[in-house]
Order: structure tokens, then C-alpha cells, then sequence
């Protein structure tokens, strides 16, 4: 077989010039001008290290889950759980695509759902709905108040 711009095997696949085990440049993807580009955040002298940027990366890993872990812990109890894990996804995104996708995501959709929360059909359907628990909650209490008057329900002897 004779060496040309591109090589095909018997399947009928095409390889890039130059074979198996050429490493290729990465095809750039464009990036919104409001977004920076996906990759680390390490300083330079922590990247040129192939060691010190391995002990960085786990590092930064151990730390975002340490973060996202109390944030789980915190979520049955008092406190900002989904604030905290989303801290540590931040802590994460300095360092792997994957949470820097994830981040991009959540902030696609919390922008797209704070968009439609302010379309006033949008509005008037959450006012209404509101309006409809707050009498259905009230029609509730009343009906308990008229039964049993001011009592704890664990108070209730019948």
C-alpha cells in the first residue's frame, strides 16, 4: 500500500495522514465571547510539570468533593446545601472540562427558566396557582379551627 494523503483500511475508514499513533492537533470550538474557554485554570509553571499538574489535579479534585460532600450533608439540614455543591462544582471547573460543562449547562438553564418566569402569562398562572393553595390552606385550618378550636393536633383525645 502506497503511503498518500490518506490511508484506508479494509472497512473502508479513512486515518488521518501520518497513521496509527499520530496525535493530532484539537479541533478549537468556538467559544461565546461572555465564556471562557474550556481547560485548566493552573498556573503555567503548575502545567508545565507534568507531576506537580497530576498533584494539582487531585488536589483541586479532593478539595470541590470535600465541598460537595458537606453541601449533600447539608441539604435535610439547616443551611445552603445546593449553594454548597455548586461551590464545589466551581472548585472542580478550575480544573476538568466536565465540570465546566456541567456549570455552563446549569447556568443555560437557570437563565432560560428566570426568562420564563418572567413571561407575564407565566406569572399570572404562578399568581393564581398561589391563590388557589393559599384558600385551599386556609379552607383547611378554618375546618380544623371550627372542629377542634385551638389545640395541637397531638392533643387531640378523640
Amino acid at each position: 500500500m502506497t503511503h498518500t494523503d490518506t490511508q484506508s483500511d479494509e472497512g473502508g475508514l479513512t486515518a488521518a495522514p501520518g497513521g496509527v499513533g499520530t496525535v493530532t492537533e484539537p479541533v478549537p470550538v468556538p467559544v461565546p465571547a461572555d465564556e471562557k474557554p474550556l481547560g485548566t485554570r493552573a498556573p503555567s509553571f503548575v502545567r508545565n510539570s507534568r507531576p506537580l499538574h497530576a498533584c494539582w489535579q487531585v488536589g483541586v479534585f479532593i478539595v470541590g468533593l470535600v465541598v460537595v460532600v458537606v453541601g449533600i450533608i447539608m441539604l435535610p439540614l439547616p443551611g445552603p446545601g445546593w449553594l454548597v455543591i455548586f461551590a464545589g462544582m466551581a472548585i472542580w471547573a478550575t480544573e476538568f472540562v466536565w465540570a465546566q460543562l456541567v456549570l455552563r449547562w446549569t447556568k443555560r438553564k437557570v437563565t432560560e427558566y428566570a426568562q420564563r418566569a418572567l413571561d407575564p402569562r407565566v406569572r399570572r398562572r404562578n399568581i393564581i396557582l398561589t391563590t388557589v393553595g393559599l384558600v385551599i390552606c386556609g379552607a383547611l385550618l378554618a375546618v380544623y379551627l371550627w372542629k377542634y378550636g385551638i389545640v395541637m393536633p397531638w392533643s387531640i383525645s378523640e
